[in-house]
């Protein structure tokens, strides 16, 4: 009925110190990216598909960062927190339906940045109103979807080993070792699904940003490459740093890496992804940051 986060069971003394710092940063995390929906949402000048988009993906980060962060928080201050099998099932929901949501998001905000570079004169005629609600729509309706049946098989697993989960929010891989049902269904539905969720847009990405740099490569001054290449560096950087964790965690072998290896590595992605995006693209960006100034 109930499982036990250990969560960072091994603090000792640091335990007030680490509580502290997490919910700075989650609290950085939450007005970092409300203040990008409030900015593109208020101001003219930013009234263009590039940040309506982003405001999409900074929706993606609260829910992310909100879905985890408080749990883990509350571990950290009772050394180890009780989760109900319900509470756990929804977390893990929520957590990979927003997972399969931002992998097609930043597969969409490609899609822009190439109209936007690689057909500058159809760019404002595709890229209508309608085209935008569209390309935003689908990436939400298919990340909860998608995942509904292999989050309803696991939880009709059985579940009668220990419930200790040694991390700091439910994840597929420790609620499998948890159960003594047969779970091979579950692992061959979670790799099938894997190859459409992060192998097809991760590959359109690289394939988007291949004729995106050999339009940027035709531009005959240097000035000019700067400034195109400039509106697509944010992305660039943020999808560098969304993909390079979620493959450090699910593709690497979790045998090949010790518990807290991978404790950090469920930080980067759940924690400071969320929180890194808003600061990329409002360092990088000169339209937010002037915005920012006038503000």
């Amino acid at each position: 009925m109930e499982f036990i986060l250990l969560g960072f069971g091994n603090l000792h003394s640091f335990r007030i110190v680490f509580f502290i710092v997490f919910l700075i940063i989650y609290l950085s995390t939450v007005l970092g990216n409300l203040l990008i929906i409030l900015l593109v949402s208020t101001n003219l000048q930013l009234q263009s598909p590039m940040y309506y988009f982003l405001c999409h993906l900074s929706f993606s980060d609260l829910m992310m960062s909100t879905n985890i962060v408080p749990n883990m928080l509350s571990t950290v201050l009772s050394r180890g927190k009780k989760i109900t099998f319900i509470d756990c099932i929804t977390q893990l929901y929520f957590y990979s339906g927003t997972i399969v949501a931002e992998c097609f998001l930043l597969s969409v905000m490609s899609y822009d940045r190439f109209l936007a570079i690689c057909n500058p004169l159809r760019y404002s005629s595709i890229m209508d109103l309608r085209c935008q609600i569209f390309l935003s729509l689908w990436p939400w309706l298919l990340g909860f979807t998608f995942n509904l049946s292999l989050v309803f098989h696991i939880s009709n697993l059985i579940f009668c080993k220990d419930n200790i989960i040694d991390n700091f929010y439910c994840d597929l891989f420790p609620l499998q070792q948890l159960s003594c049902s047969d779970t091979s269904l579950v692992e061959l539905e979670a790799f099938l699904n894997s190859m459409p969720v992060f192998l097809v847009p991760c590959g359109f990405i690289i394939v988007t940003y291949v004729y995106i740099f050999y339009t940027i490569g035709k531009i005959s001054s240097t000035t000019g490459k700067q400034k195109t290449f400039s509106t697509c560096s944010s992305h660039l950087i943020v999808v560098g740093t969304f993909y390079g964790t979620l493959i450090a965690k699910y593709m690497i072998p979790s045998k090949e890496r010790s518990l807290f290896v991978s404790k950090i590595i469920s930080l980067l992605h759940t924690v400071f992804t969320p929180l890194f995006n808003p600061i990329i693209y409002s360092l990088r960006n000169k339209d937010i940051k002037t915005t920012l100034k006038k503000s």
